[in-house]
């Protein structure tokens, strides 16, 4: 048999092959797979448990936080990066004070973040270069 026989041979079966126990289902045409339902957060999950301990005002420690979750201290920190800060876009602020363990809370305000550098001012070095007549062009 050519090729082509096959594939349109391959097109024409049934999708249940044959067997009596298993309807045909027609395609739901309704569903629109962008407008997909978000998923809904769950209130008991160590990441919701996290969230609530860094929005107290008295804040948390990474060691409290590695105890209360299990996880290991580049966990935790992966956490604050990784979902607080970029994926949750909330702003996460840390205070050391003298003697003790660094705080971390969530503020209120989100962080501004821009995907271009800003531009860098020039220096006066490099301003006095610049203004300087090239080798060439200097009148003897």
């Amino acid at each position: 048999m050519c090729r082509r026989k096959q594939e349109t041979q391959m097109v024409k079966r049934k999708v249940n092959n044959g067997k009596k126990g298993t309807p045909v289902r027609p395609a739901n045409k309704n569903k629109d797979p962008r407008k997909a339902a978000k998923p809904k957060p769950r209130t008991d999950s160590k990441q919701a448990e996290v969230i609530g301990m860094l929005s107290r005002p008295q804040g948390i420690t990474i060691p409290a936080i590695m105890k209360a979750t299990g996880w290991q201290q580049h966990s935790v920190r992966g956490f604050f990066a990784g979902v607080v800060r970029k994926k949750l876009g909330l702003a996460l602020q840390s205070e050391k004070k003298e003697g003790a363990d660094r705080i971390y809370r969530i503020v209120a305000c989100k962080p501004q973040t821009s995907s271009k550098r800003p531009a860098k001012a020039m220096t006066a070095r490099k301003a006095t270069k610049s203004a300087r007549p090239s080798a060439g062009s200097r009148a003897l």
